[in-house]
């Protein structure tokens, strides 16, 4: 039996005020078109950007979207992550539970590792063979626990933003 030598490797992807990213695992070439498709047809005013890194063949990052911006975003977290089939998708003008669900159908998406408008932290293994995402940090720690005011907030917010009735 051979013995397995890695590194891990700590990147940092800062997401913008204002937006929020789907980080997760796929399979086939063909993601990246059938996320375009999903997230159009789930929102067509959604401006999105979605990178794709190849684990075989050519090994790109495979790009797509509608807004050049969100685009170069996840093109350059997909980059820094730098893992085999794993994807981006940066959203502006919208939120992942919005598209969430349809995006967990896409035939080949295999894994969610984070949706989020936090930053976060991605550790990733390095071998011989290449480089694999072992956890996702989204966020910070919790500073308390709840009180019945900060309840009473979180329902009002929900209510204000249109989530709850």
């Amino acid at each position: 039996m051979s013995e397995l030598n890695y590194k891990t490797h700590l990147v940092k992807i800062d997401i913008p005020e204002g937006l929020n990213i789907i980080f997760g695992m796929s399979h086939f070439i063909k993601t990246v078109e059938d996320l375009y498709e999903t997230l159009i047809e789930a929102s067509p005013d959604l401006k999105f950007g979605i990178a794709f890194c190849e684990a075989s063949h050519k090994r790109l990052i495979r790009t797509d979207g509608n807004n050049e911006e969100m685009i170069k975003k996840a093109t350059q977290a997909a980059f820094d992550v730098g893992c085999g089939h794993t994807f981006f998708v940066f959203l502006q003008d919208g939120f992942p539970i919005n598209v969430l669900n349809r995006i967990k159908n896409v035939s080949e998406v295999v894994r969610i590792f984070c949706a989020t408008a936090n930053p976060i932290d991605v550790l990733v293994a390095v071998t011989n063979q290449g480089r694999g995402v072992m956890s996702v940090i989204d966020g910070y720690p919790p500073l308390g626990i709840e009180t019945d005011k900060d309840k009473k907030e979180r329902t009002e917010f929900l209510r204000k933003i249109g989530y709850k009735r």
